[in-house]
């Protein structure tokens, strides 16, 4: 998979600046079985090893960036870099069926995972059962509706106020439930008024014996990023910024020092006031159909971790989005050849219109802690690279 991802990416970034240099030795994008070094980017690593955040944002990687921007016409200055800083947030979370559900709050879209799983909520899951149209007919339809919320609102919040409280409360996702017509696909939708009546990517997860779990995800998006590497440091700057909206009345509109929009979400659950589960599922606005299919696949349906991620899946796409975009004909859905026939050909009745290609599932890592014990267990994604392991 990576060797087609790289080599397709060699027509779309191989003119960029310091890319082919860095990316494509001898010219070509390495061959399976093929070493690959980078020895700019371990300078990097050794540098953060020895100078910390100091040494990236106030110190030589920083200079370098901020030359190689300056060489290409770029905008960045060493006062962009110096004034970060990273901030500690609250997560937001939800109960679902008893179980704690946290996620990151925007600029994020983890709040859609919450919102997903309220709706869901309202529905036995469970009687339907996984071989039904009509379970596939509403986890699509949920994510519809919690997709348009998320084209509207989700944006950087010192820049906007959010309705956080009334996006993820229990009575407006009554509210959306009810437009889940159980005959027909919705074909257009609009976002809802959630103010409580007032108006390629990385993921893993490590626990310790103490009980500590970490949910980590990175991303620098499109692969290699925006294509332009800093030669010298071994590394591509990311592109994020290409998930801003240009529409001045859209939440997520292009400012000064604001946030984009972005898809990466680490997750935890809590089960009984305990910590259960640290999870995430890559694959841009493929996450928080993942997230809440990864948690009806354990709590409804009584799955383990492993079956939980290997169960197969729906991907959702052409949603409205907070880029611009709008949903048109109900958009696509892609379903995983472990659904049955007889459940496609019901779904194209009710109005979904299915994908002829092969869609975007996900890449799924889990770990899980026993309450009582302490004792982990890890999943990992059978659809592409992943291990899970113990020390």
């Amino acid at each position: 998979v990576y060797k087609r991802q790289w080599q397709r990416s060699v027509d779309r970034f191989g003119e960029m600046p310091g890319f082919a240099a860095t990316f494509l030795p001898g010219g070509k994008a390495p061959r399976e079985g093929e070493i690959f070094r980078n020895p700019g980017l371990a300078r990097a690593y050794r540098l953060l090893a020895e100078g910390g955040r100091e040494a990236y944002y106030r110190g030589p990687v920083a200079e370098a960036i901020v030359a190689f921007s300056e060489r290409h016409g770029g905008f960045f200055s060493a006062e962009d870099f110096s004034r970060h800083a990273s901030e500690w947030v609250e997560p937001v979370s939800t109960n679902y069926r008893g179980v704690e559900v946290y996620e990151l709050p925007p600029n994020g879209q983890g709040l859609a995972a919450l919102q997903m799983l309220n709706i869901l909520e309202g529905f036995d899951l469970r009687s339907m059962g996984r071989d039904s149209a009509r379970f596939w007919h509403v986890m699509t339809e949920a994510k519809k509706l919690a997709f348009e919320d998320r084209a509207k609102f989700y944006a950087d919040p010192a820049f906007v106020d959010l309705p956080v409280e009334g996006l993820i409360s229990k009575s407006y996702a009554r509210e959306r439930a009810g437009l889940i017509d159980p005959k027909r696909a919705a074909r257009r939708l609009e976002a809802g008024q959630p103010r409580l009546h007032m108006g390629d990517t990385t993921y893993l997860t490590v626990g310790d014996a103490r009980g500590n779990m970490i949910s980590l995800i990175q991303s620098n998006y499109t692969g290699f990023g925006s294509g332009y590497v800093v030669e010298e440091f071994g590394f591509g700057i990311q592109n994020r910024g290409g998930l801003f909206n240009l529409d001045p009345d859209s939440a997520n509109f292009l400012e000064p020092g604001k946030r984009p929009f972005h898809t990466i979400i680490p997750a935890f659950a809590m089960r009984d006031g305990k910590p259960w589960l640290s999870f995430g599922v890559m694959g841009g606005d493929m996450q928080p159909q993942g997230h809440a299919q990864v948690l009806v696949n354990l709590i409804d349906f009584g799955m383990n971790l492993q079956e939980a991620g290997d169960a197969a899946r729906f991907y959702h796409g052409g949603s409205s989005a907070p880029t611009g975009t709008k949903m048109a004909r109900g958009g696509v859905l892609h379903l995983e050849s472990g659904v049955p026939a007889g459940v496609r050909r019901e779904l194209v009745r009710l109005g979904h219109r299915l994908a002829d290609v092969v869609g975007y599932y996900g890449g799924y890592q889990a770990l899980a802690r026993h309450p009582d014990t302490g004792v982990y267990s890890g999943a990992t994604e059978s659809r592409k690279d992943g291990c899970a392991m113990g020390y």
